[in-house]
């Protein structure tokens, strides 16, 4: 996938590339549910609704928070002409926020609930990736950056905490490893294949300013699918009646 976005999605090296990974992928499942005595992945975890729409809802959020941080590094080194050090300053707000938002998700989620936390976090971090694609090649860093990066932070901070919580909550303590490992996995995936996705969309822009845009208004609909995907998630008590059902 890294190839696309020079060869396009229909290029030979890309192509090759996604049916190798689809073979190896078909080839995993295939032996974890027919031929593995001790599944690293158990089938009957993937079948629990938390498990595989909490996994979607986090594959969307890593589609979202992962490639954020190479697009505004290029922004502010090729744009706003920072340095390597002035780069990693500027960055600065979204870590602060992100990290503060992560401490208080828990106090918010027994207000809201997960379900109710995973709607509202992905909406206000849809609204600033939505501020940010209103960036352009004369904005500065506190007219263009800061504002939106407080409020997406916020949303990626808040984010993770019920996504997590729901996907753990109710599986045997034997399966939460696993479970954990997936979620894990489903997010770094997430932010391959959105990168790549971005990348080639950012290709196809005339000009960085337009590129810019069309990249971060693409990642704020990417983070009101999430909120739409987290409609599908069912309640705590839900998520162990689910469990306790498949065993």
């Amino acid at each position: 996938m890294a190839s696309a976005g020079t060869q396009g999605w229909t290029g030979p090296t890309t192509l090759t590339g996604l049916a190798a990974g689809a073979v190896a992928l078909t080839a995993f499942a295939v032996t974890e549910a027919r031929y593995a005595a001790a599944p690293l992945m158990p089938p009957r975890l993937v079948r629990l609704r938390p498990i595989w729409a909490g996994n979607v809802a986090m594959l969307l959020a890593g589609g979202c928070f992962i490639p954020m941080w190479y697009f505004l590094s290029l922004y502010m080194q090729d744009v706003l002409h920072y340095g390597a050090l002035a780069t990693g300053g500027g960055f600065l707000p979204h870590t602060l926020v992100g990290i503060a938002a992560a401490r208080l998700a828990p106090a918010v989620m027994e207000r809201t609930g997960a379900r109710g936390l995973i709607v509202l976090s992905a909406l206000l971090a849809a609204a600033g990736f939505l501020w940010q694609s209103s960036i352009s090649s004369d904005s500065g860093y506190l007219d263009g950056l800061l504002g939106p990066a407080i409020v997406m932070s916020a949303g990626m901070g808040l984010l993770i905490t019920p996504i997590t919580t729901t996907v753990t909550s109710g599986i045997r303590e034997q399966d939460a490893g696993a479970a954990s490992g997936l979620m894990n996995t489903t997010r770094q995936l997430g932010g391959v294949v959105g990168l790549a996705a971005l990348v080639t969309l950012a290709a196809a822009g005339d000009g960085p300013a337009l590129s810019y845009r069309a990249v971060f208004t693409a990642t704020a609909a990417v983070c009101a699918g999430a909120a739409v995907m987290a409609l599908a998630l069912p309640a705590p008590r839900e998520c162990r009646d689910e469990a306790v059902a498949l065993g």
